[in-house]
């Protein structure tokens, strides 16, 4: 049995498709969109795809554009000789809120995984490839997630980086500044105890 008319019923949908979004979180921003004056709801369906038509890819480091290079990529003042390479664009967002790195990006997107069918040829590899095959590049710093998929998606690209001499590196982690050590799992120690530096 339907409770809503079938429009109402297709936005709710459509809403639950979305990441992170349950039926009932659904059903909040479909009414809430009806309760949006007529033009309101028009520039919110304007700004949906507007961005699906414009947004495209950067075709040096293939972060997200609205045409031509990306912002970082065209600021002259950034350090060439440097690669971070992360999984998704959201993760270059991340790192330049640090406001510590100054060089370049290259986004994946997404991360080898087997059990979801993501293969190399899914993710923009070759392309990175491509960029280090010119010269130049003194390090790729891998700042995927540390988790399976990002830890095996770092050793790939690495072995594949091997050939061209360029020094890979990979984001140190381990105990949160403000965290407990007895708050620690086993993982997240050894990884701390690795990375450690001299003071």
């Amino acid at each position: 049995m339907e409770y809503f008319p079938a429009p109402l019923e297709k936005l709710v949908e459509q809403f639950a498709r979305l990441p992170g979004v349950g039926y009932k979180s659904a059903q909040r921003l479909a009414f809430h969109v009806l309760s949006l004056p007529a033009e309101e709801a028009q520039a919110f369906a304007d700004a949906i795809t507007d961005a699906k038509r414009s947004v495209t890819l950067c075709p040096v480091c293939q972060n997200l554009t609205a045409g031509g290079l990306c912002p970082i990529c065209a600021d002259q003042k950034r350090d060439d000789t440097t690669i971070c390479v992360v999984a998704d664009p959201r993760d270059v967002i991340a790192i330049e809120r640090s406001r510590e790195y100054r060089g370049r990006y290259h986004v994946l997107h997404g991360v080898l995984s087997p059990m979801n069918h993501v293969g190399p040829d899914d993710l923009h590899i070759k392309s990175l490839l491509d960029r280090v095959a010119q010269g130049g590049i003194g390090e790729v710093i891998m700042a995927t997630n540390p988790d399976t998929e990002g830890e095996a998606t770092a050793l790939y690209i690495a072995r594949l980086l091997k050939p061209f001499g360029v020094k890979v590196t990979r984001l140190a982690y381990g105990i949160p500044v403000g965290g407990h050590l007895e708050f620690a799992d086993d993982a997240t120690l050894m990884r701390a105890l690795e990375g450690r530096r001299e003071l």
